[in-house]
Parts: C-alpha cells; structure tokens; sequence
C-alpha cells in the first residue's frame, strides 16, 4: 500500500521515523512518501521536503512568512494527488496539516492523524471540522481520550506515548563513556530560530554562575552551524553538540529546556529540568488570551500538577533561572520529589512499550477495512 505521511518539526521527524519503521513490518509492500526530516528518510520514506523550510513560530511569524505556508500547502496537494496514496498520515503541526486533511478528505483520500492537536488548549472550535475530514484519529496522551470521548463524542484511539519507546530503545543500547562522570547541565533552547534567539543568550549567561559545571548546547537539527554562530564567544564552561541529546541528558545533573517535547523528553531521562519560554511580546500577549491551559509544560499537563518550573516570559531571566537551577542541583529533598513524580510520568505513559507498532496497526487495518 502507498502511505504519503506529513511531520513538520523535529519531534514529528523521531515520531515519523518509527511510525515508518514499523509500517514497513506490519506492510511488506508499503511504498512511502513523505515531508519530513532525515530520520525519516532513513527509516526508508523517500523524502520529498525537509521540515526545516516549513517551520514558523508564533502568530507574527507565521503571518510574515504566509506567502510562502501557502506555496507549500500548493505544492503539497500537487504531489499528493500525483503519488495517489491509499491513506495520508498526519503527524501534529496542525496549522499545515488541518488544511491539507481537510483538501484531502474531499479529494476521496482516507485520513489518519498521528498525535492530535493539542485542540483541549485552544481552538477547541476546530474539533468539529476535524470529526468531518479525519477518519481516525490516534492519540499520545492519556487525557486526550477522554477529552474527545465526553466533551465531543468522538472515539478516538491512544496508544502511549512513542517517546517511551524511542528513549527505552536508546537506553538499552547506550555504552557510558569514559567521562561519565562529568558534571554536564543540558540546555535544550529549541528548534526553530526565533525561539533559540530568544532564550539561548539567556541560558548561557548562567553558566557564570556555575563554574564547575559543563554546559552542553544541543544543536537543532534543522539548524546550519553557522546560526549558532552568533552565540560566541561563551565561557569555558559552555560546549555545543548536535545529534547527541539523548547522550547529554543521560549524563545531566539538570537540564535547561523549552516548552514542547524537549520537556517530556529530558523528564523520562529523569533529570531535573527547569522550563523555559519566551517570545515576542505581542506573540504572547496573543496567546495568553486564547490558549486556556494551566501549564505550558507536557509534564506538568499529563501530571495535573507543577511537577517543573517553568519560567515564563518576563519571568525567565537569569537572576530567576540561575536560583532555579541552584535548587534543583543542592535541594535533595526536591530531587527525591522530581523522581517520584518521573517514575509516576512514566506508569502514565506506559500504556504500551511499543506506541509506533499499535499505531501502525491501526493504519494498516483501517486501511484494509
């Protein structure tokens, strides 16, 4: 079968890949295209565009760059009706991906959304036209079932988390080097330029303060080694890396990070973490208005409670992150608390050890049917 699948962020690419992975198992004729990233591709999608040149942050941002979100959408479309694909696969970015389920849907081709839009945050409104144009709608998040089921009527699939079985892969298969024993601080500034703009020079600025131990700056994927460049000169303590997260946080005393996945993912490495988030004013000032959640923080969302930190807007600054990240490195008493909460995260999560395999199956039998 032809599977034409859709990912526009980094988080979208490590989900996509293994989504791929086992679709190739569970269909021994799967054809795949896909928008996407190099994990994607090397999961064996033939790659028809990079999500770096699709992802914009924040309502200004995304208002500057519409001519060019709107050639995109265009040229998507073509290459769908092009490759006629038994089923279209999207994988969050709703503002990209909603359009296209919708165009599609009246194309005739069926509709499969991997890891839902956090619609329970704001713009509720558009759960009616995605029941219209969606046929199955698979979710990651233990809340978002009910959510669906009781306010919308809609029974939708939940399958776990796949960063439970992304991290647990790497974990059995991770050799600590000889250097284990340094004291590394994660900073994990983000994906897309304007948010590392925005908090990076903030986040190294702390690194003053701790002298003894080592900074480590992940590196986006989708960002060229000259972007980071603006950044220096940092003090001794600070280094940077690029496709070696996951080995910088299994090495973390604490970890610096934005809101988004980075902050579920440094929680199942169970390493304390601080949240960071900041945009443009009016960005946010737009945002406060319409998004109705208590916490930013995946973490704190699942949990229902303030399991994190998180600093938001005028409140991340250095004097604030710096005494955040003293406490989470001396108070023992809120580290012991962190683990307990992390080991509970994980239970949550844990409804299956292998979300991408259960996805998959899903896709192909819907498609069979």
């Amino acid at each position: 079968m032809k599977y034409f699948i859709i990912a526009g962020e980094a988080s979208g690419d490590l989900h996509g890949s293994n989504l791929i992975k086992q679709l190739r198992l569970a269909d021994d004729n799967a054809i795949i295209q896909c928008w996407g990233g190099n994990l994607m591709q090397n999961a064996g999608a033939t790659l028809l565009k990079h999500y770096k040149e699709l992802a914009f942050m924040g309502f200004i941002e995304v208002v500057k760059n519409l001519p060019t979100i709107l050639k995109n959408i265009k040229f998507c479309k073509q290459q769908i009706n092009s490759f006629k694909p038994d089923v279209v696969v999207l994988i969050d970015y709703p503002g990209f991906n909603l359009r296209i389920a919708e165009w599609a849907k009246k194309q005739g081709y069926k509709i499969v959304y991997y890891i839902s839009p956090q619609v329970w945050a704001w713009k509720a409104g558009r759960v009616k036209k995605m029941k219209q144009c969606i046929d199955k709608m698979i979710c990651i998040l233990p809340f978002e079932q009910t959510y669906y089921q009781k306010k919308w009527n809609w029974k939708v699939d939940y399958v776990g988390h796949p960063l439970i079985e992304a991290i647990n892969q790497f974990k059995a298969n991770y050799t600590a080097p000889n250097n284990s024993s340094n004291k590394f601080i994660a900073l994990l500034p983000g994906s897309r330029k304007q948010e590392i703009i925005k908090k990076l020079p903030i986040m190294l600025e702390v690194a003053k303060a701790f002298p003894d131990y080592k900074f480590v700056v992940a590196k986006a994927p989708g960002q060229d080694d000259d972007f980071y460049n603006q950044f220096l000169p940092v003090q001794p303590n600070v280094e940077f890396f690029r496709n070696d997260t996951y080995n910088v946080l299994m090495q973390s005393k604490a970890a610096l990070v934005t809101s988004g996945t980075a902050t579920l993912e440094t929680a199942l490495f169970e390493v304390p973490e601080v949240v960071c988030y900041k945009g443009s004013n009016i960005s946010y000032q737009i945002a406060k208005r319409l998004i109705n959640i208590k916490y930013i923080s995946l973490v704190n969302l699942i949990m229902d409670k303030l399991v994190v930190t998180e600093l938001i807007q005028n409140k991340l600054t250095v004097t604030n992150l710096t005494t955040e990240l003293n406490s989470l490195l001396n108070n023992e008493q809120r580290k012991q608390q962190l683990q307990k909460d992390y080991t509970e995260l994980k239970q949550i999560l844990s409804i299956s050890q292998q979300p991408s395999a259960l996805a998959a199956k899903i896709i192909v039998d819907f498609i069979n049917l």
